[in-house]
């Protein structure tokens, strides 16, 4: 129960935080907003301030910015639907914005302590291992890139090439300044020793350790966060590629199951509370990048729309009226929702078998 506790808690604070981001842009640009509001459901506090109607709702699981001229045409000039087209996409994208700062902040609160920090330089060779040559690599190699895919982070070596089924790679890496491309560059996994003695399957590969400076601490943070971004990238590309399908997709039963998963696993309370954060900014990312695809209902997908009219109007001088544009996002709204409902049945299907 704790773990579904926490994982409304984490969903309803992104989505407000999310709406925060629009309620501080739309408030920046000097559009109306008639009320902000934190939760779902029955108001549970209400105060006027100003234009705005500040409310504290019953059911903790989000929150909403309801903006003039969000949903249909106003003649205030402070409506939404007469600002110009840079305060719009300020606006359209300040939530995702807001969402993938607050994922950054978790990655950093969660590094404050670290005293090191494991980093893709080459610190030595398994026994036995073939990849040690001057054609090949050597100690001291910084791994850039593994297939044209930038390594933000040293986990991103196993996730990198495990993605790769032939063997063959293509590899960027610096060494003493200089940026070097081995291409063509065969390794395969074998069984070695590693530096406890212990036998495991791998390339042979040993990596080193950096002290976690201040500066180190941000650039590392920001690297973390950069690649939950790209796992989003690389997640969709093998759902249009078939390598994934809808029962690798995961909605909110499949988090809770993963939050206690991580929870149970950890040796503390501590620690469990540290996984939690984790994983919550990994989602915090997530929703930052899913909200800015083009698609109807989201984010992206207004500022598709606001884009594509701009573009309308320097050819045509005209637009898409906004109630076509509030049907194609209400009928996008829809598939979104029934998708999470074929998700959600898929999660509980696991569950159970």
């Amino acid at each position: 129960m704790i773990y579904i506790i926490a994982a409304i808690l984490i969903f309803g604070v992104l989505i407000a935080v999310h709406e925060l981001g629009h309620f501080l842009a739309a408030k920046a640009c000097g559009v109306r907003v008639n009320e902000f509001s934190i939760g779902m459901g029955p108001a549970l506090w209400k105060k006027q301030k100003g234009e705005t109607q500040y409310s504290l709702r019953l059911f903790p699981v989000g929150g909403f910015c309801a903006m003039e001229g969000e949903e249909e045409d106003s003649d205030d000039p402070t409506a939404l639907n007469n600002q110009g087209f840079w305060a719009k996409l300020l606006i359209f994208a300040a939530g995702a914005a807001m969402n993938f700062i607050a994922g950054l902040l978790i990655i950093l609160v969660l590094y404050a302590d670290a005293q090191a920090f494991y980093v893709p330089v080459v610190a030595g060779f398994a026994d036995g291992c073939p990849l040690e040559s001057a054609d090949g690599l050597q100690e001291g190699d910084r791994l850039l890139r593994i297939d044209g895919e930038k390594v933000y982070v040293y986990s991103d070596i196993s996730l990198l090439m495990g993605l790769n089924k032939t063997g063959v790679f293509d590899l960027q890496i610096e060494r003493n300044g200089e940026v070097i491309t081995l291409r063509d560059f065969t390794m395969e996994r074998r069984e070695y020793t590693d530096q406890n003695g212990k036998a495991y399957t791998g390339y042979g590969l040993y990596f080193g350790a950096e002290e976690a400076t201040l500066g180190r601490k941000l650039s590392y943070s920001w690297n973390n966060a950069m690649d939950f971004a790209r796992l989003v990238r690389l997640s969709l590309q093998m759902l249009v590629t078939g390598q994934a399908g809808v029962k690798d997709l995961s909605g909110p039963v499949g988090i809770v199951s993963t939050m206690t998963q991580v929870g149970e696993q950890a040796a503390t309370t501590r620690a469990a509370v540290e996984n939690i954060a984790y994983l919550a900014a990994l989602i915090a990312v997530n929703l930052a990048v899913m909200n800015l695809l083009p698609l109807p209902a989201l984010d992206g997908g207004k500022i598709f729309f606001l884009v594509i009219n701009a573009v309308s109007m320097q050819l045509f001088k005209k637009q898409i009226p906004a109630k076509y544009e509030n049907y194609i996002h209400f009928a996008g709204l829809i598939l979104l929702l029934a998708l999470m409902a074929v998700i959600t049945f898929s999660d509980v299907w696991k569950l159970i078998h």
